[in-house]
């Protein structure tokens, strides 16, 4: 396999991973909205805030655990501070495009609710992939990966018993 091709391959997995979780975080989206405006006299953009809340703590869990596992696990607080700086940053602009379309533009049944709620998902996702992979969730630097995979290797041949040859 060219070298070229493992990075991309890396990148594929990672897309479909944030978007599986994303996927789910939409579906919770979309599902606590839905609930919210049946059960409730809220306005429309207050609902969805409060359905972008626990999709973002959601998608945190799903994020941090599954997709990007693999990825720097120091300064939690950092790492979360940051997370919800960008999340906060797309809650902005999924319910901004909700808010223009329902106080804008006056299109505020049901149906077309859930139509710029998705929408405004779609778009803040796209923010949010770029920033979450660019600052908060860092890989690691090539050369400490390394350094921690020698030191673990080291480690396992330091513990390791000698191996006994068979004649």
């Amino acid at each position: 396999m060219e070298r070229g091709s493992s990075g991309l391959q890396r990148l594929v997995r990672e897309v479909a991973k944030f978007g599986a979780v994303g996927g789910a975080g939409i579906l919770v989206n979309l599902g606590v909205f839905n609930l919210v405006r049946h059960v409730t006299d809220l306005p429309v953009v207050r609902a969805s805030v409060i359905a972008t809340v626990v999709a973002i703590a959601f998608n945190y869990l799903g994020f941090r655990y599954w997709t990007y596992r693999d990825r720097e696990k120091n300064g939690r607080t950092k790492e979360l501070t940051l997370f919800l700086l960008f999340s906060a940053v797309g809650l902005v602009i999924e319910n901004g495009l909700l808010y223009l379309a329902t106080y804008g533009f006056g299109w505020d049944s049901p149906l077309q609710s859930n139509v710029f709620k998705f929408v405004g998902i779609g778009v803040a996702t796209l923010f949010r992939f770029w920033s979450y992979r660019t600052w908060v969730f860092k890989a690691l630097p090539a050369r400490e990966a390394v350094a921690d995979a020698e030191a673990l290797l080291e480690r396992a041949v330091d513990t390791e018993q000698p191996a006994q040859r068979v004649r």
